[in-house]
């Protein structure tokens, strides 16, 4: 089903909320936002009107339902690091998010990583996934073990995306209808399952803000990076800045 949103919409995407390691140290050190910065981020949108909103927050503005100054607040991966250091300037400005949770990682680290040389951090375990969903915020599926769906054959990337789901669901007590595929690789086949499997929402790494007519299986995302001052993360989200990096 197409999103029917008159207004373009931004949906962020983050990763880890800490301080990024030494230079030198990780070859994907942009991926941290440190907690001072997302915490102003946040307190910006809230100061220029938007509110913050996890999918499920945000599907009815995407279907065209509702209409207003929304931003979609995504995080990937399921760390540690978002209960502890994003969660309370969610809370602060009343704002609802959405991580995506690798199901069969919990409580272990980001060990799909460790071959490339990005240092090793806690994931959320069972425990902290509900402190996060009592929080208000909503858990979303990454698959089971992070894989590259690219690189997996049909049985295992249905197991991924089914264990992805349904173990989730046994931790989180309710359905798990959001999925964002892992590395932002996916095909036609994968959009299907996710359709099979009745994900209402799916994410991808492509950079542009949610306009009218994209597939809610195909969606979007703005990028905020280390590097992403005050006055570009208004440009992302404001204007049509990521729009025109869309691939």
């Amino acid at each position: 089903m197409p999103t029917l949103n008159r207004q373009p919409i931004p949906i962020l995407v983050y990763h880890q909320i800490a301080e990024a390691p030494p230079k030198g140290s990780s070859p994907f050190r942009g991926l941290y936002v440190s907690p001072a910065a997302f915490a102003r981020q946040m307190a910006w949108l809230k100061r220029l009107g938007y509110t913050g909103l996890s999918m499920s927050g945000l599907l009815p503005y995407l279907r065209g339902e509702l209409s207003g100054k929304v931003v979609g607040i995504t995080f990937d991966d399921g760390y540690r690091n978002n209960l502890s250091h994003a969660l309370p300037a969610l809370v602060k400005q009343g704002f609802s998010s959405t991580c995506y949770a690798v199901s069969g990682l919990l409580g272990k680290t980001n060990i799909w990583d460790e071959g490339i040389g990005i240092p090793q951090t806690p994931l959320m375990d069972e425990g902290e996934i509900r402190q996060w969903m009592a929080g208000g915020q909503e858990i979303g599926s990454h698959t089971h073990s992070h894989v590259n769906l690219m690189e997996t054959g049909e049985a295992g990337c249905v197991e991924e995306m089914v264990l992805g789901k349904t173990r989730l669901e046994s931790v989180t007590g309710g359905p798990v209808a959001h999925f964002c595929y892992p590395y932002g690789h996916f095909e036609a086949r994968h959009v299907e399952m996710a359709k099979t499997l009745g994900f209402a929402t799916a994410t991808t790494t492509q950079r542009s803000r949610c306009h009218e007519g994209m597939d809610l299986l195909q969606l979007p995302r703005v990028p905020v990076l280390r590097s992403t001052t005050l006055p570009v993360f208004w440009l992302k989200v404001a204007t049509a800045y990521e729009d025109r990096r869309k691939k």
